[in-house]
């Protein structure tokens, strides 16, 4: 006898329900559910991946990150392009699996002729020295490959490189034209990266559409989280560049304002320690590029940088620093951005150490490194320039949001995991 389809649709949905519990958001929720059962298990790579997205994110379905991998991994090895990169992103990270970079690298290279996302990611292994030995220039040509399949983003990241020759020399011709590539394919971060190019060239009218557009892509507030995900950092970023046109052509005043024009460079992955540290030292005369500097530290490129490591990197390109910490207590946070409106006021950034904490983070925290370079006093606010935004890099935070933030106790091995609120400024005589 035969058996309709949709009863074998339903058999098929009651054995995955034992196998994976499924929460319903409602019946039309219920029918892709059965539907795309019944598709996966007789083979068909999409909605495998579909599945594992579902798992992935609890949409409708709760989250699985065994069932995910299993649907992806399913679907992967029919060949399944973005199914590849759902998988290599996976190792990459180790949110789902424990982190693997040659497992990611290898699933990256085999999807990248096919997928963007997977061109974008392969760039970022070579750029970021992620599962292979570093090769920047490999990077920027995989970005660039992902931009011409419609990667806004891989155009914007290779717009930023060429901009600031990290990793490659500089190219303003190249980075232009990237920019203007990311722009087309709606991206915030080319629009504020875009945005700066016509603002340095005095041309504001073009600079403020271009940041107004940003700001119009995401929601936006006062100022943003300092950790939110690029295209929502962008916008932000695009409202706050508006709000500081003025300050940045005008002469600080002491007590009141002070914005300390620094170099931005765009990090590359989990760099950003060394690359925040390289506009420090651009601050100070250098012309030394992130993994250059972290090239000067004995750990992997790649991963995290001690913060001594830092301090003596400093010294190899005959600059002067000084480490400098305050309790996380509300005192030392007073003491602390006392100091920094002193360095501000005349006219020298600093560095400092954030700590995120959030599920979202392998641990439960992660750490990230960036300069201050200005404050709103009226406002309350201060002005971060970060390596993990768009360039400029200039970003607004509030004074609460800074309380919150400053603060670290893995920063370096000597801080012996006592939390502290570090610092490097330029160690005067």
């Amino acid at each position: 006898m035969k058996i309709p389809p949709i009863f074998r649709a339903l058999f098929i949905l009651a054995l995955f329900l034992m196998l994976a519990p499924v929460t319903f958001a409602g019946a039309d929720d219920t029918g892709t559910i059965v539907s795309l059962v019944a598709e996966a298990e007789g083979g068909d790579a999409a909605a495998q991946l579909s599945l594992a997205i579902r798992y992935r994110d609890g949409k409708g379905v709760e989250k699985d990150t065994v069932a995910a991998m299993t649907w992806a991994h399913r679907a992967a090895d029919q060949g399944h392009a973005e199914a590849m990169d759902f998988v290599g992103f996976a190792y990459l990270r180790g949110a789902m699996v424990k982190r693997n970079t040659e497992v990611a690298f290898s699933y990256f290279k085999a999807a990248a002729d096919e997928s963007a996302q997977a061109a974008f990611n392969l760039g970022q292994c070579y750029y970021g020295a992620q599962g292979t030995e570093q090769d920047c220039a490999k990077g920027l040509a995989w970005w660039e490959k992902a931009a011409a399949m419609g990667h806004g983003r891989a155009a914007a990241a290779a717009a930023m490189a060429y901009h600031s020759g990290e990793g490659v020399p500089r190219d303003a011709v190249k980075a232009r034209r990237l920019a203007e590539r990311a722009v087309e394919l709606g991206n915030a971060s080319g629009l504020v990266l875009l945005g700066e190019m016509h603002f340095q060239s005095g041309a504001l009218d073009a600079a403020k559409e271009h940041w107004t557009r940003a700001s119009q892509l995401q929601p936006t507030g006062e100022t943003g989280h300092p950790a939110q995900p690029s295209d929502q950092a962008s916008a932000q970023q695009g409202a706050d560049l508006l709000k500081l046109i003025d300050y940045r052509g005008t002469k600080s005043e002491p007590g009141k304002f002070a914005y300390v024009p620094m170099p931005h460079i765009h990090q590359g992955y989990n760099n950003c320690g060394a690359t925040a540290c390289a506009t420090f030292a651009r601050f100070q005369g250098s012309d030394i590029g992130g993994w250059d500097f972290k090239k000067l530290c004995p750990s992997p490129l790649g991963t995290g940088t001690d913060w001594w490591h830092l301090l003596d990197a400093s010294a190899k390109i005959g600059q002067k620093w000084k480490l400098v910490t305050y309790p996380p207590d509300d005192a030392g946070f007073e003491e602390a951005t006392a100091l920094l409106k002193s360095e501000l006021d005349a006219g020298r950034p600093v560095v400092v150490d954030f700590k995120y904490i959030g599920p979202q983070y392998a641990g439960g925290f992660a750490g990230h490194t960036l300069s201050v370079c200005g404050y709103l006093a009226a406002d309350d606010l201060y002005i971060l320039c970060n390596p993990a935004v768009a360039s400029p890099g200039l970003q607004l935070i509030t004074a609460a949001d800074l309380k919150d933030f400053w603060r670290s106790d893995y920063y370096g091995a000597q801080a012996k995991a006592v939390l502290s609120r570090p610092a490097f400024v330029i160690d005067r005589p």
